[in-house]
């Protein structure tokens, strides 16, 4: 894969990943790149992530064959609408959400309808880090790319797309969109909120102070991910509500039924299930990313 140049709107993690590891490469012959904070504008010119980083997107895409939005997911036709009057024509144009159902409804809002360039796409990688500084050339390395082609879909823009991904490192796999927001739903939006709610909660309690001093390496895996940032998460949850609720309200009726156990004095039961999850996790360990 070669575009004579990427425009990267959204220099955070992953937007900055994504320009480094097709810099390094050797994948484009320039990139730009916009972000509403100034400040990431500055250190991604100063750390060599992009090239330029013009005050505003139109100016960022003026020459771009292939654009990727890396915005939260709630700021997609915001960020497209910004960038369609200065689109080059033949500039193809993916994104990076974590939800594709919502993403495509923005598109086709943006757009009048959905154009065959826009491809939907979703990197599973990312670290709770975010911001540029934290951009690496590895990050999509051996990574899934869930690319989710839709009825009005270019071949050529969808074959452009995952061969730039597969210039950074990633494995490229499509699938369709409304089996994406059910997939990771229970994959990793539920687990957020999990992980947010449970810190909260230890957070708000009498005796929150003696318990983070004392919490050892399980806690920190466990929560890990409550250091994420809250504004994209939220708007990743707001975005795919539908199967993350479905999902929550099962999880509080399994708890529930633990919790039910617990009071019975059933521990055998209780045992049972830590067992069965044991078991399905390590069945399941060798396809875990």
């Amino acid at each position: 894969m070669s575009a004579p140049h990427l425009a990267v709107i959204g220099l955070g993690l992953i937007g900055g990943s994504l320009a480094r590891a097709l810099r390094s490469a050797g994948a484009v012959g320039g990139v730009s790149g916009f972000d509403t904070d100034a400040r990431q504008r500055s250190l991604a010119v100063e750390l060599g992530v992009v090239e330029q980083a013009p005050d505003s997107p139109a100016a960022a895409v003026a020459r771009a064959d292939l654009v990727v939005l890396a915005v939260p997911v709630l700021r997609t036709a915001e960020a497209l609408r910004a960038v369609l009057p200065a689109l080059p024509p033949g500039a193809v144009v993916t994104d990076v959400g974590s939800t594709k159902q919502s993403v495509l409804a923005d598109v086709a809002a943006a757009c009048g309808r959905l154009p065959g360039w826009f491809v939907a796409g979703h990197p599973i990688a990312g670290t709770e880090k975010s911001g540029v500084v934290h951009a690496a050339a590895d990050l999509f390395h051996n990574r899934r790319v869930i690319l989710t082609p839709h009825a009005e879909q270019d071949a050529a823009a969808l074959q452009r797309v995952a061969a730039m991904w597969s210039a950074a490192g990633a494995r490229v796999v499509h699938m369709d969109p409304v089996r994406h927001d059910a997939v990771f739903a229970a994959t990793s939006h539920l687990p957020h909120v999990l992980a947010y709610s449970f810190v909260d909660m230890l957070a708000r309690l009498d005796t929150g102070h003696e318990i983070f001093p004392n919490a050892g390496g399980g806690f920190r895996d466990f929560t890990r991910i409550a250091s994420s940032s809250p504004e994209m998460w939220h708007d990743i949850v707001r975005a795919n509500a539908g199967p993350v609720t479905q999902l929550l309200e099962r999880q509080i009726g399994e708890l529930g039924e633990v919790l039910a156990l617990m009071r019975a004095g059933r521990w055998d039961e209780v045992r049972e299930r830590f067992e069965r999850a044991r078991a399905a996790r390590e069945r399941h360990l060798a396809q875990i990313e």
